[in-house]
């Protein structure tokens, strides 16, 4: 956790990207694998496989690499090309899906590959983490707790949303020690979790072409959607005003932290905190 400037805030960020292999997906990926193998889900003649923009894919990569597991994710075309090239090293095999979806998307794609291979793969099987509730434990367990030790007082938190597990298990966290704590959902334009209005998107991490099941379980009190232009203008603000080399979930957040304050007339300086994921 580091405090950044900010005029009229006092602005905290948690920085995720310092966690094994660099992203906040390490907690969902360590908790989701830990608890199917605990439960004989999984076992060393098991293939998993996973939909992944990069992140979870390169975090559960890493893991099953370790335990000598079979691993397979589903990526596609707006994963970064260093992100393809280090999955392509470690895991026991990389499919690329190009077609995009109705929505202009590439997650529908990514998951009827996943029905295609859970088909054809003998002793396959899917973590879903779009559904998976040791998703939301990940965070519920994790970000969420260490928030609520570090914080005596905590006014909003601003989370990214993409597969829906941040935020869910930290919202409620959050809700439960502050209960009047403003979660900010934040999304990029074009996804379809809080908007209708579909449209391509380039920048992997945040947002999705459909409403994951895991969002509805979290408690949100406003939502910031943000243009990808602008998470780029906020990815390099946070290098140039604070020495912080972030991805684009990180700038999509920071942005919006920046942008909802620029004109709110406020009573005291808030704890505000937001994460960066990547």
């Amino acid at each position: 956790m580091v405090q950044l400037e900010h005029p009229t805030i006092n602005m905290y960020a948690k920085l995720e990207f310092q966690n094994l292999m660099n992203s906040v997906k390490s907690r969902a990926a360590y908790n989701m694998l830990y608890s199917a193998i605990e439960k004989g889900d999984i076992d060393q003649d098991t293939t998993l496989i996973e939909s992944s923009s990069g992140n979870l894919a390169i975090a559960l990569a890493t893991i099953c690499k370790f335990l000598g597991i079979k691993f397979i994710p589903v990526i596609d075309p707006n994963t970064n090309i260093m992100y393809e090239n280090l999955l392509s090293s470690i895991s026991y095999q990389v499919i690329k899906v190009t077609e995009r979806d109705h929505t202009d998307g590439y997650l529908l794609t990514r998951l009827n590959k996943i029905q295609e291979l859970l088909t054809e793969i003998p002793n396959v099987y899917w973590l879903n983490q779009y559904q998976n509730p040791d998703n939301y434990y990940a965070h519920y367990y994790g970000i969420g707790e260490e928030l609520t030790e570090h914080f005596e007082e905590l006014d909003y938190a601003f989370i990214g949303v993409g597969t829906g597990g941040t935020i869910s298990g930290v919202s409620n966290r959050l809700k439960e020690k502050f209960p009047k704590i403003k979660i900010i959902a934040v999304d990029s334009e074009g996804s379809a979790i809080f908007s209708d209005k579909k449209k391509k998107r380039y920048i992997p991490g945040i947002g999705a072409s459909k409403v994951p099941e895991l969002v509805k379980r979290a408690v949100i009190d406003e939502v910031v959607i943000i243009p990808e232009l602008d998470t780029v203008a906020g990815c390099h603000q946070l290098y140039e005003l604070h020495g912080i080399f972030a991805g684009g979930s990180s700038g999509t957040s920071y942005y919006a932290v920046n942008q909802y304050f620029k004109e709110k007339k406020l009573e005291k300086r808030p704890n505000v905190v937001f994460f960066m994921p990547g």
